[in-house]
């Protein structure tokens, strides 16, 4: 089994910390080990570090390289510039050595969290078993609550009552909060974790059927290696989801009940980080006085905050975020602002 993780997100819903030459994945958001690392880490025995592919951006290769220094580098590879998923899987996929196109590949993204490894490992050697006989699979996770920003699995027939495998139906797109509501009550979906498992020949033949455009431009950049960045800028810029997954009547799932998170946001770090007795969380040299369920992390100096309840405040060597817990997902629009003005020395 080979292992594809996916490093070239930038991260933003994590700035003032994270930025373009230094996003999510590359950061030890817990401490020790970065995300990245932590995803390689998890891998083992079942994946060993020669069977890990990393498909990053140019700018990030080096620090990738950097942090995985057992995976061959050759093994890193560069895409030339973002064109979504669909394109990443695809050419990393082309990129592996025919002989092993044959064999199961796990796609899994750079910066999740996981907090059952050995679960999530037990869960994945089984996806790919299942994987080797050409079955495609997109696992889901058990949804703790009813979360508007993630896509759902709607759940179709039982395969196997053993392992847990079942049927997609269908990929439903980020609901409003009463469809999410009803689809936890209802317990027929699984929010979609952006992991796949599938044989690499049977991912390439599915391409070429549903997305000849994207066959082609591969197969052109295959016979001109050296025109690469000219061609790869031309491939169809789509999601796997979109382009592969979800056109497939015979997709099926592992529901995922280890501890899956995406830290998509603070307000999400700050639900698995440890708090003190006030429901603190704390990173560096923070100095708080009567403040109460906040997250407040000094990269740099110290922090000294008081009277706080609900907060995120986060001081890096250039900048400084304050803002309420439960608008995290505004980091966006703050990191839109600064390159609407030009602010380059930010991001």
């Amino acid at each position: 089994m080979q292992a594809l993780i996916l490093a070239g997100g930038s991260g933003t819903r994590f700035w003032p910390l994270s930025r373009r030459a230094r996003p999510k994945q590359l950061l030890a958001l817990e401490g020790g080990a970065t995300l990245l690392q932590r995803t390689v880490a998890r891998l083992a025995p079942l994946v060993g570090p020669r069977d890990v592919w990393v498909c990053t951006t140019a700018a990030l290769a080096d620090g990738v390289a950097h942090q995985l220094p057992e995976v061959p580098r050759a093994q890193v590879l560069a895409e030339p510039e973002g064109r979504n998923t669909a394109p990443a899987i695809a050419w990393a996929v082309t990129a592996m050595p025919p002989a092993r196109r044959s064999e199961p590949v796990a796609v899994l993204p750079a910066d999740h969290r996981i907090g059952d490894d050995a679960g999530f490992r037990r869960a994945l050697e089984t996806a790919g078993a299942t994987a080797a006989d050409g079955t495609v699979l997109a696992l889901g996770v058990r949804p703790r609550w009813a979360e508007t920003g993630y896509g759902y699995l709607e759940l179709g027939e039982v395969l196997d009552a053993r392992t847990g495998l079942q049927r997609v139906v269908r990929f439903v797109e980020k609901p409003d909060r009463a469809r999410a509501e009803g689809f936890v009550a209802g317990g027929r979906y699984l929010w979609n974790g952006g992991i796949f498992a599938f044989r690499g020949d049977r991912l390439l033949a599915l391409v070429e059927r549903h997305l000849p455009a994207l066959a082609a431009g591969l197969a052109a950049i295959a016979r001109e290696p050296r025109r690469l960045a000219e061609l790869y800028r031309s491939l169809p810029a789509i999601s796997i989801d979109h382009g592969v997954m979800e056109k497939l009547d015979d997709l099926a799932t592992l529901p995922l009940d280890c501890g899956w998170s995406d830290l998509g946001s603070w307000e999400a770090l700050a639900e698995v980080l440890p708090r003190d007795r006030d429901g603190n969380s704390t990173h560096g040299d923070v100095v708080a006085v009567s403040c109460r369920d906040s997250l407040l992390w000094a990269e740099e100096g110290t922090m000294a905050v008081a009277g706080l309840e609900g907060m995120v405040v986060v001081r890096t060597g250039d900048a400084v975020l304050v803002m309420p817990k439960s608008r995290s997902q505004e980091v966006r629009e703050v990191v839109d602002r600064l390159r609407d003005e030009g602010r380059e020395d930010l991001l």
